[in-house]
């Protein structure tokens, strides 16, 4: 008799690599890339250099660095083709069906899309940075039956998503912003669509497809879609003196708080820490009421789930919850949220997809088998 093998449901706890690209201790609230803490990247650092730091693993020099942001540049812009898909399919497709189609049509402008030496998966992984934020901006303007903005080649890129959205130059604050949004969500080791990007990968298929499979993984709202739940979570609040009573009445009906708790952090979030010290400081440059109410709600939710479920049950404010409320200060809409992250996370995916070639290993997991066995056939009369 066949005993029954241990089942680690969705492959908690399970090692199915090594990487030098990230580190997240669940325990005491820590995330480096490559070795360097979030805290010092966020605050010292800007996406393109981080998005560097992820791919070739050390910091570049000026000159290197001045060589990849070219590169960058060179590349925001989108073919014709792809402005017209985004353009028929923004007004009536979710935004991540949009980043999902547009992205995959990047492949017919590949001359060699099967190329998987080193240095031209690297030049792919750059021109998928480069042209994502593009993509996720242009779904933006065309979901409201606005003209196409071009990338400004005197902008960064973060800088240049903000600008091809809105039409205008963002100041240095909201600049600041979101540039932290993309560093922070640029990694964070074997989530669901690293996790699915590297299947894809594994299989040796071109890092289109494994890019096409993340956004896939990434539209779910356990996944990606997570901040855009947390803030309407917040907008259902509505007010923040009603915030204590809802939040009250939620835990007694055993509903489940968005934007807190995490499958493995099991302390404070070192990102949300960062936002919300951002969120704090909006404060101060005098929001709309709109705002303002967002983020009266979002800090004074955070401070009762902590006082009641962080130190006791170790469920702390995770980056979707405050993510939500600062793309806010920015006018972003929320549809936008999880293809802001889709632009911001390919760096980590094309880091992952260029570690993963150097060793590939096709992943084939396997499942144990539950069902009978040797069930006579009956022919369709006889059923």
């Amino acid at each position: 008799m066949n005993t029954k093998p241990t089942i680690n449901y969705g492959l908690e706890g399970i090692y199915v690599d090594e990487s030098a690209i990230s580190k997240v201790d669940g325990q005491n609230g820590k995330l480096w890339y490559r070795g360097y803490s979030i805290e010092d990247l966020a605050e010292k650092s800007n996406f393109e250099e981080v998005s560097y730091l992820l791919i070739y693993g050390k910091l570049p020099t000026k000159t290197e660095y001045e060589e990849f942001v070219t590169k960058l540049k060179e590349r925001m812009d989108l073919p014709e083709e792809v402005k017209k898909v985004i353009k028929a399919m923004a007004p009536v497709a979710h935004p991540m069906d949009v980043m999902r189609t547009a992205t995959s049509m990047l492949v017919m402008f590949d001359k060699d899309p099967s190329n998987k030496d080193l240095d031209a998966t690297v030049d792919k992984v750059i021109t998928l940075i480069a042209k994502l934020p593009t993509i996720a901006a242009a779904t933006g303007r065309f979901r409201e039956k606005k003209s196409f903005i071009p990338p400004d080649n005197s902008l960064g890129l973060s800088e240049n998503f903000l600008y091809m959205l809105t039409g205008k130059r963002p100041n240095k604050f909201e600049s600041k912003l979101i540039d932290l949004m993309f560093i922070l969500h640029a990694e964070h080791s074997t989530n669901a669509s690293t996790f699915s990007v590297l299947v894809t990968a594994s299989t040796l298929a071109d890092v289109y497809a494994a890019t096409t499979t993340g956004i896939g993984t990434l539209k779910g709202p356990l996944h990606g879609g997570a901040d855009e739940s947390a803030l309407n979570m917040i907008n259902a609040i509505g007010n923040p003196d009603n915030t204590e009573k809802y939040i009250e009445e939620a835990l007694e009906g055993k509903q489940r708080i968005m934007g807190f708790g995490h499958r493995v952090y099991k302390a404070y979030d070192p990102r949300a820490k960062l936002v919300r010290s951002y969120l704090e400081e909006s404060l101060t440059k005098e929001p709309s009421d709109e705002v303002k109410k967002l983020l009266q709600i979002a800090l004074r939710a955070e401070k009762l789930m902590i006082d009641k479920l962080g130190n006791a049950k170790g469920i702390w404010p995770n980056i979707d919850f405050f993510a939500g409320p600062l793309y806010r200060v920015l006018g972003i809409d929320s549809k936008l949220f999880t293809p802001i992250f889709v632009a911001s996370r390919m760096s980590g995916w094309g880091s992952h997809i260029v570690e993963y070639w150097h060793n590939n290993k096709l992943v084939r997991p396997l499942e144990y088998y539950t069902g009978p066995l040797d069930v006579p056939y009956k022919p369709i009369e006889q059923r």
